[in-house]
């Protein structure tokens, strides 16, 4: 399988992504649309997205030139792959998607919500 969704770091890495992601959508979202306090938050949260999101990216780099390729890539699943490995991977992909996503809307709340 060319990118196995089941290993940790790959979760990882898609669950991180994802929360920096709607982080910085709901940021820019909040210090366009809010007014005094909030703005600050949204701007504090564009910011976080911005700086979690590069970091990952950073620290993922050079794990690769250090230590050569970070996710294991193979072409097992090219010509033999079955609906239900698709299946799998399509779910764990969306599952790590929701779990990022959820926090980060959570942070929002949050934020929102002691301002």
């Amino acid at each position: 399988m060319a990118l196995n969704a089941l290993e940790p770091i790959v979760f990882v890495t898609i669950m991180i992504l994802s929360f920096a992601l709607f982080l910085l959508i709901t940021g820019a979202f909040t210090a366009y649309f809010g007014s005094g306090k909030s703005r600050k938050i949204g701007a504090g949260l564009l910011v976080g997205g911005i700086l979690i999101g590069v970091l990952w990216i950073v620290l993922r780099i050079t794990k690769t030139i250090a230590y050569g390729s970070a996710i294991n890539v193979t072409d097992q699943c090219i010509t033999n792959c079955g609906m239900g490995d698709v299946v799998v991977q399509t779910i764990v992909v969306v599952l790590a998607v929701v779990i990022g996503a959820g926090l980060a809307i959570g942070l929002f709340l949050l934020a929102i919500m002691k301002s």
